[in-house]
């Protein structure tokens, strides 16, 4: 499953957004948001067509400042994740949905929390994916690690070091062109895929060559962690108003958000269900494709 060009939406204040989506418009609708960075054909074809094939129907898009959609100028018009997440109810609304089954990965999960919040009305289900906490103060988590000082007690793990180490020269210097491109970041892919699961560096290889072909601006997605960075008007403590039934899928190996933040995403929402994924790390190879899309769509289908 290729992506079919899909159409750009009108997402208001001169910002467009690219948007595709597959399956019968008349089927429960699964809104896939990716995670910072991230354009939406990270979503893989085959979760895709699986989520596809068992009922759903399934949209995929790109965020600001990624892939096809708006580049934005982030110093005279700086925005929050407030606004990424007013970015996906305007995609729905481009596919005529009242509501919708929400899987955020990463950011996109953060992104998910916070319109079952906001927006309740809106979400059928909630499926945190690879993500933490609404609420959780990455940025500062970073800056304590990079300065070496250990979590204080209460706080969520940061990173792992080794993964701290590669971000730091995972994007290149404009101009390097796609094989400079890759050698800055297959390094990355290599480390948040994690140590148990085979690394197919190919698999990772043909998904940045897609990403970098289709990116107007391949650097502008870094406006996303200025964003991430902005904080936000809830915390936590707040995910306990999250009525929405609610699933955190996670991997044993995230080296982005190690185990604590699953299980603490699930112990601020009540009724949530958690799922460790043995041996992932914090991306979404093929080789778990079969295991996400069958979570996902028991999870959707009451």
């Amino acid at each position: 499953m290729q992506e079919n060009n899909g159409k750009m939406i009108d997402a208001g204040a001169g910002l467009t957004l690219w948007a595709e989506d597959f399956g019968a418009p008349e089927d429960p609708t699964v809104l896939l948001v990716m995670g910072a960075q991230a354009q939406g054909v990270q979503w893989n074809d085959g979760l895709v067509r699986r989520l596809v094939e068992g009922g759903r129907h399934v949209i995929r898009y790109d965020h600001r400042d990624t892939g096809r959609s708006s580049r934005v100028d982030f110093a005279a018009h700086p925005y929050t994740v407030a606004d990424l997440a007013s970015d996906a109810l305007a995609v729905l609304d481009a596919f005529a949905v009242e509501r919708a089954h929400l899987v955020g990965a990463s950011l996109g999960g953060i992104i998910a929390q916070r319109l079952a919040l906001t927006d309740p009305h809106r979400v059928l289900t909630l499926t945190s994916l690879s993500s933490q906490p609404l609420g959780t103060d990455t940025a500062g988590a970073i800056q304590r690690a990079m300065a070496g000082l250990a979590p204080s007690p209460g706080q969520l793990p940061p990173p792992a070091a080794e993964l701290l180490a590669v971000l730091m020269t995972s994007f290149p210097e404009p101009g390097a062109g796609l094989e400079g491109y890759l050698a800055a970041r297959l390094p990355m892919w290599r480390v948040l895929h994690g140590p148990e699961l085979p690394f197919d560096e190919e698999e990772y290889r043909a998904m940045e060559e897609r990403v970098h072909g289709r990116a107007a601006d391949i650097g502008a997605a870094l406006n996303h962690a200025l964003a991430g960075a902005a904080g936000d008007s809830f915390t936590t403590a707040d995910l306990a108003a999250v009525a929405a039934p609610t699933l955190v899928l996670h991997g044993t190996r995230d080296p982005m958000f190690p185990p604590p933040h699953a299980e603490a995403t699930a112990a601020a929402v009540p009724g949530a269900r958690l799922v460790m994924l043995e041996g992932m790390g914090h991306t979404l190879p093929l080789a778990v494709d079969g295991r996400l899309a069958a979570e996902i769509l028991a999870h959707t289908g009451g």
